[in-house]
């Protein structure tokens, strides 16, 4: 039996969790595949592509630096990675290479978790960087009212121009801001340098809810001041997940069971 081939594009890889993850998936969902780390130059970026449109490789995900790069090579966008402007998994459909976003869904999925209705409730966003860009696409998507919280809002507002609706603000403005949730999407309390936080509790306690998209810590100080909260863990088996149901054009029933088995393996290695 043909053993499909898939694999996460990258610079450095050497910490990533994403091989384990995905034997996990490919177990749960009864498939024959590998999962391996292609740690590339952006030269070596065309050739992986052509081995993609030859059935060679039958999938990859994307990590930093090449969620922008990898998109010059593809004949096409779904919605939520042109609306983020990044690719973070690819797929040959309908005999076009296509590029998606499933850090999108992956935070969907820990919204859903949290039993979070945002219509038209606040929610704030810490960072600017590309997780902030897929965090913020899948709030507006949910009609939420977003706030960027940058230290430098007015080149925030430029860089996120594309967004509609979206307003940027200063970490003084956030003080007098209450809402229902509030993301950190920084590095910001992130190991070794745990023990910080981006904002501190008093702010915090003028939301309901928190997200961190760190999961090392488990429990960062920043989720430490929140009672109804959630890390990056959940939107990090998520966004695999979603990947393997675009690769095999199936779903994964039993979610939980994979995160559970995740967590465990996880936070046993760090």
């Amino acid at each position: 039996m043909e053993i499909k081939k898939f694999g996460l594009l990258g610079e450095k890889l050497s910490h990533s969790f994403s091989p384990e993850i995905h034997r996990l998936i490919f177990k749960e969902l009864g498939i024959n595949a590998q999962y391996d780390l292609i740690e590339l130059s952006k030269e070596e970026i065309p050739e992986i592509m052509d081995r993609i449109r030859s059935g060679e490789i039958s999938g990859v995900n994307v990590t930093i630096p090449y969620k922008q790069e990898v998109m010059k090579y593809l004949d096409e966008l779904s919605d939520e990675a042109k609306g983020i402007g990044a690719v973070n998994t690819i797929s040959m459909k309908n005999g076009k290479l296509t590029g998606f976003n499933t850090d999108y869904w992956g935070f969907r999925f820990t919204l859903e978790k949290m039993n979070l209705l945002l219509e038209n409730q606040k929610s704030v966003v810490l960072g600017g960087g590309g997780s902030a860009r897929a965090v913020i696409k899948s709030l507006l998507d949910l009609k939420s009212s977003v706030s960027l919280v940058s230290r430098s809002p007015e080149k925030a507002r430029k860089e996120f121009s594309d967004f509609k609706g979206l307003t940027t603000i200063s970490y003084d403005e956030l003080k007098n801001i209450t809402g229902n949730l509030i993301v950190n999407t920084t590095p910001v309390g992130m190991y070794p340098n745990s023990g910080k936080s981006p904002v501190d509790q008093k702010v915090m306690e003028n939301f309901s809810s928190a997200v961190d998209l760190i999961y090392n810590p488990e429990e960062t100080l920043f989720l430490s001041y929140a009672t109804n909260r959630e890390n990056g863990l959940y939107m990090l088996v998520g966004q695999a997940v979603k990947a393997q149901e675009i690769w095999f054009d199936k779903k994964l029933e039993n979610f939980d069971s994979i995160y559970e088995d995740t967590h465990s393996l996880v936070y046993k290695k760090l």
